[in-house]
């Protein structure tokens, strides 16, 4: 067997009050769209945050391409090529558009290389030319979103970590966004995504995991997870029989 992309084996993680997550087991293939699904407060964003370096796991180990995350700063997690874009919106209002997706390569000392990669995210994600010189304050919810997307990519990462993107958007904002995350996966990034909106997220997916109490109870691939009768008993907040 290959060694998974991003693994996780036995993880454990919570806040102060108790273990949000009792002991997650599943692996993400390289290049792929991977949807997180599940309902409130069964430790989907948690999950996303120890991958991150946010939150270090109690118990259990994480490996991205063979070695552990686990116990690194996130500054090295990026380093390593993960990138997260976290739920709220987290653009700076009073910079530009333009300084706001630069910010994107900290990490990158090279101006040549920023600059280049500047002109690749606005071929990507027309809104960041159009709106260079304006306020990120000024954009409405859905061209923030596009923008914290095509700030991401500056450091080219091999993982993109989405934390409820669609949260708060528009219909047509919402396909749009969708479209981008299919963009951004041809493109060659693997995307693990956490996503209140089940059925369009999971129709996008290559695999699908589904997150209830803390553990994984179903997973698949996305079309399979989509159409599992359980699923639909989850969703309108029963909880999965096991017959």
């Amino acid at each position: 067997m290959s060694t998974p992309f991003l693994s996780f084996d036995g993880v454990i993680a919570g806040y102060g009050g108790g273990d949000v997550l009792k002991g997650v087991n599943f692996g993400v293939e390289s290049g792929g769209v991977t949807s997180i699904v599940g309902p409130n407060g069964c430790g989907k964003s948690t999950l996303l945050k120890t991958v991150s370096g946010l939150l270090k796991p109690r118990l259990g180990s994480i490996t991205f391409k063979g070695e552990s995350l686990v116990g690194k700063t996130p500054k090295a997690i990026l380093q390593m090529g993960i990138v997260q874009v976290p739920q709220n919106h987290s653009l700076f209002r009073e910079m530009t558009v333009r300084q706001n997706v630069e910010l994107g390569a900290f990490l990158i000392k090279n101006k040549a290389v920023v600059a280049a990669r500047y002109e690749k995210v606005c071929e990507l994600f027309p809104v960041v030319s159009e709106r260079a010189a304006d306020r990120a304050g000024a954009l409405s919810g859905g061209q923030q979103r596009l923008v914290e997307f095509a700030r991401c990519l500056m450091l080219e990462p091999e993982l993109v970590l989405l934390d409820e993107p669609s949260m708060g958007l528009d219909p047509k904002t919402l396909r749009a966004m969708f479209a981008t995350i299919k963009t951004m996966n041809a493109e060659g990034r693997t995307v693990l995504l956490v996503e209140q909106n089940a059925r369009q997220a999971l129709k996008m997916s290559h695999q699908g995991i589904v997150l209830e109490n803390g553990v994984v109870r179903l997973s698949g691939s996305g079309i399979d997870v989509l159409n599992n009768p359980e699923i639909a008993a989850l969703y309108l907040g029963g909880s999965i029989t096991h017959h």
